[in-house]
């Protein structure tokens, strides 16, 4: 670990506990500093202090190895065009966060730590202009709903056409969306659940739960015909050609939607690499697509299905987290995987991996909250 990589470590923890302190302090000072800049943001910021958070953490787990870090910053740049976001805007950004870092470390943070992170800064927002600038695609697509399934109470298959331009991007990645008719200005990310298609529709599978502005738009209220935009995809939770080890991939819930694209992606090219996929919910309505991945599991020999279920008493497959599941079965260590589901199942899974001693280079994931 460099000498970087170990003072933002050493800060962090001086103020994690009071990360949601360190968002609020640095979205005021960021507006008092450029008023201009609110006007890109939604009126709630709750989900923006959260991904503000996420990326720092991210960013300074990655500092030591340039090419992740590259990857990843200029990926946040890519993501910011769909705000709007001048280059010129980005000094307001690198003053407030360090600002905010300073006051909520208090009387313990040093001269050294401050260094630390004005040098960290300086990488994060020269990296996310150069992404910002060199990104030769739009800032969004425009895209109309096609086709709008509701699978039970609270899921919704939606299948869109993005106008104007295609959307490049890979199995296993994923876009932020708004829905500028109900919610403008909030923009969520959501993984596209198909390999790219001749006719560049794209299909998204979503959950509403809660008080999640942006999902209950998405499955209660948007009709065939609406528009939506997509931002730019992101993500590296995509096939490795390359690889001649067989995949396991672990989904929970509309986690399933990023693997539905990856074994999408594998019906084209694959002969001879075993693809296991353990699905898991906690009640069997909750298996949305079950059924049409057995369909591909019975064309195509290569595929094995594990659904599982945690609170279904009735179900008569396998019982138990979908981690669970999974270390019943094996050897696993000549596999590569991927996870993707809600924050607390790709944490299991990834304990679970750890524990079956999986190299963390075999590992790809995804999480996403349900808003």
């Amino acid at each position: 670990m460099s000498n970087l990589s170990q003072l933002l470590k050493e800060s962090w923890v001086l103020v994690e506990e009071r990360h949601d302190d360190v968002a609020a302090h640095f979205y005021a000072r960021m507006f008092l500093t450029d008023p201009g800049l609110r006007q890109l943001f939604p009126v709630h910021l709750d989900t923006q202090r959260r991904c503000l958070v996420e990326a720092l953490v991210t960013a300074a787990a990655s500092i030591d190895d340039p090419e992740r870090f590259t990857e990843y910053v200029q990926g946040l740049g890519r993501a910011h065009r769909k705000f709007h976001v001048q280059p010129s805007q980005f000094a307001a950004f690198h003053g407030a966060l360090l600002e905010a870092l300073r006051t909520v470390g208090g009387d313990r943070w040093t001269i050294e730590y401050d260094q630390a992170w004005a040098d960290a800064l300086g990488l994060l927002t020269s990296n996310m202009i150069t992404g910002l600038e060199q990104d030769a695609d739009p800032a969004f697509w425009h895209a109309e709903v096609l086709a709008h399934e509701r699978r039970g109470a609270d899921i919704a298959v939606l299948t869109c056409q993005p106008l104007q331009h295609p959307l490049r991007y890979q199995a296993g990645q994923y876009v932020s969306v708004e829905v500028p008719r109900y919610q403008p200005r909030l923009w969520r990310t959501y993984s596209i659940a198909n390999a790219p298609r001749p006719d560049d529709t794209v299909e998204f599978h979503v959950r509403a739960v809660g008080a999640g502005w942006v999902s209950s738009a998405l499955v209660r209220r948007v009709r065939p015909g609406d528009l939506l935009r997509i931002a730019a995809p992101m993500g590296t939770m995509v096939l490795d050609r390359e690889s001649p080890r067989d995949i396991v991939c672990l989904a929970g819930g509309v986690g399933f939607a990023p693997i539905k694209a990856l074994v999408d992606e594998l019906t084209r090219f694959n002969r001879s690499r075993w693809v296991h996929v353990y699905l898991g919910a906690r009640h069997r309505d909750e298996l949305y697509d079950l059924d049409e991945l057995l369909r591909l599991a019975a064309t195509y020999p290569w595929l094995n299905v594990v659904p599982c279920c945690t609170d279904d008493p009735s179900w008569t497959g396998e019982h138990g987290e979908v981690s669970e599941v999974l270390a019943r079965y094996g050897p696993w260590h000549e596999h590569d995987f991927f996870v993707s589901g809600s924050a607390p199942m790709v944490r299991a899974s990834l304990r679970t991996l750890a524990e079956l001693e999986i190299p963390a280079d075999r590992i790809r994931y995804d999480s996403f909250g349900d808003i």
